[in-house]
């Protein structure tokens, strides 16, 4: 393929890649350097392209890795090592007292919300929530997977609509 058939066949398949983008990132800005740090990356390795291959699923793969990467150095970034003999301050740049009172009250706050949940949601949530995966879930209530899916969605719905104080 051509340079010129590949800037081509890019360009056509570049207005898909704004709104995977915007999935990853959740920001316009971040979105927009996203889809042309993919298109960069593209271009300046075309030779590592197979021609006849899904042109579409290499760039989406080009923008997945590139946002992995990039998420990977944010967070490294702003990871905090701890070098006090105390181990008080990992992971956080000051030191911050808390009273309880706060939690106490969403405690109070997340138990009353459960309550308000129907217990057809609130076991399937609370099991997802202990760890079990959504199969395990099925298996134990005799539910078709999707089942488990939607009532967990439900509940989360819920509590979020109880909760929405903390949003």
């Amino acid at each position: 393929m051509t340079a010129l058939e590949f800037s081509y066949q890019v360009g056509t398949f570049s207005k898909f890649l704004r709104p995977f983008a915007l999935r990853l990132t959740r920001d316009g800005d971040d979105a927009n350097d996203l889809v042309q740090d993919t298109l960069v990356k593209a271009f300046t390795n075309r030779e590592k392209y197979s021609d006849g291959t899904n042109l579409k699923a290499w760039l989406f793969t080009i923008m997945k890795n590139t946002f992995i990467t990039q998420y990977q150095r944010m967070v490294r970034r702003n990871t905090f090592i701890d070098t006090t003999d105390n181990l008080h301050y990992i992971n956080s740049s000051e030191s911050v007292q808390l009273n309880g009172a706060e939690r106490s009250f969403m405690n109070e706050d997340i138990s009353l919300a459960m309550r308000h949940t129907d217990e057809m949601y609130r076991i399937p949530f609370l099991m997802y929530f202990e760890g079990f995966k959504y199969h395990e879930i099925a298996e134990e209530l005799d539910l078709p997977i999707g089942t488990v899916k939607n009532r967990i969605h439900i509940a989360r719905k819920t509590l979020k609509s109880h909760l929405s104080m903390y949003a």
